[in-house]
């Protein structure tokens, strides 16, 4: 198991797709982001599971939209070759104001295949 817990200094062993879309979504860039995920890709946040690249372009509008952040990454760990798990705390103008959240990307041929966030 590959581990970059302090991925201030590695952040480039976390792969380039999931940078990509971190990214994006952080620069509202909806288009980029959507582009990360596979055709049928999954994304489950807050509940809610979002299926397909309709579903989770709604998804990345809304929570581009809703509330205004940063992010700062935590950590990193490669779960295995496809699937990696991202922690990042959240700051911002959402309840509680912060929040740390944990990421959990499944890849399939350089693309996410789904997205796991919890806190």
């Amino acid at each position: 198991m590959r581990r970059a817990t302090d991925t201030h200094h590695d952040a480039t062993a976390i792969p380039e797709v999931i940078r990509t879309y971190q990214n994006a979504h952080d620069g509202h860039d909806i288009p980029t982001a959507l582009s990360a995920f596979t055709p049928q890709a999954t994304v489950t946040d807050e509940d809610h599971t979002y299926r397909a690249t309709n579903e989770i372009h709604h998804w990345l509008t809304k929570t581009s939209t809703e509330y205004r952040y940063t992010r700062t990454l935590l950590g990193a760990e490669a779960a295995d070759h496809h699937t990696w798990l991202i922690r990042n705390r959240l700051e911002g103008n959402f309840p509680g104001n912060v929040v740390d959240l944990r990421y959990r990307f499944t890849l399939a041929d350089d693309l996410i295949a789904s997205l796991e966030i919890a806190p």
